[in-house]
């Protein structure tokens, strides 16, 4: 799918306040890794992530999807009355029901015709999100939309770590839950509009998607508590990223050399080395943020792309590559002129 008039017209982050390392983890995990005799830095070690953040205790999801929706607004300096949709695409929630996109909406004061609902597509969300904007506005229903996502690693990881505790927890549970440890804390927010009401905005120009859903068991997360095949499913990722990058190098016209910033969601150390060396992407034009925030779901994507238009590595013009896996599982890639 490609877009002839829809533009990103602002982006923006917010950071959890706690940073909270990979070490403290191990060490509230001291008493099960010494029984299965594990090494102490084995979280930092294997991940590549030294820390991740966590919100204040009591910070909802919609809360912190909030903060970043304000400064999103701001930045856009247009009247909130004229926002036609809301999509929330945080895997965390504050409820079952209502949705976040709902809590978000009222904590905004968004217009009662703006529409608002939840898009969940674990870490591959907030770039559906932006498809699903973009359509509405290629197609004419909407001037203005709006795709917030806030995510909070905190109780699922203290939930996680109470229970590895456990003194019957076996090393196969250990690793089967080890990815937990590795998620972070963040909050992101992105207004489009059509590109004729956006002169100083960033065109997106379209996305390709690729399915392979016969690895739906990889991954599963509940609220308090997320398994996953590690291995398995960083080889059926990098698989089905070979298989979209193909059709994104069809569709698109993507060469490494003709992308100037690659915008990747990032697990860890090990699937961001693997997959850059797979596409042939140069690292220089890959910023990693996993180290010092984990990963941090949907949010992932859009606070790589803040991050690296504040930080000057964007020009004016550039194009930028965005690319999301999420479990399922179920690739996503974009493309954005700066």
């Amino acid at each position: 799918m490609q877009f002839q008039n829809v533009s990103i017209l602002s982006l923006a982050h917010v950071d959890a306040p706690h940073r909270v390392t990979s070490a403290a983890l191990c060490e509230q995990l001291a008493p099960v890794m010494n029984r299965l005799g594990l090494r102490p830095d084995l979280l930092a070690g294997a991940s590549g992530i030294i820390a991740r953040r966590y919100w204040d205790p009591g910070v909802q999801p919609s809360q912190a999807a909030t903060w970043a929706a304000e400064k999103a607004i701001a930045q856009a300096g247009i009247d909130k009355g004229k926002i036609g949709i809301l999509i929330s695409t945080s895997v965390c929630r504050d409820y079952i029901e209502p949705s976040v996109a709902c809590l978000v909406h009222g904590n905004l004061g968004l217009a009662p015709g703006c529409m608002n609902f939840d898009v969940g597509n674990a870490c591959l969300a907030f770039l559906n999100g932006m498809q699903i904007v973009a359509n509405m506005i290629e197609r004419g229903q909407i001037d203005y939309g709006l795709v917030v996502d806030g995510e909070s690693a905190r109780f699922v990881q203290e939930a996680t770590i109470a229970r590895l505790n456990q003194p019957e927890t076996t090393d196969a549970e250990f690793r089967a839950q080890f990815a937990t440890l590795t998620l972070g804390s963040g909050s992101a927010a992105m207004v489009l509009a059509r590109s004729d009401l956006a002169p100083d905005g960033h065109k997106f120009v379209g996305a390709v998607s690729v399915a392979a859903t016969q690895h739906n068991q990889l991954c599963r997360g509940q609220v308090d508590k997320m398994e996953t095949d590690a291995k398995t499913l960083l080889f059926a990722g990098l698989e089905l990223a070979a298989q979209t990058w193909a059709l994104a190098q069809a569709e698109l016209g993507w060469t490494a050399d003709a992308i100037d910033e690659f915008v990747l969601h990032q697990v860890s150390g090990t699937h961001t080395a693997s997959l850059t060396q797979l596409l042939g992407l140069p690292t220089t034009k890959v910023l990693a943020i996993y180290p010092e925030f984990g990963n941090i779901g949907p949010a992932a994507t859009p606070i790589v792309l803040s991050k690296a238009a504040e930080a000057g590595r964007i020009q004016k013009g550039a194009r930028v590559a965005m690319l999301g896996i999420g479990s399922g599982l179920n690739c996503s890639m974009a493309e954005v002129v700066w």
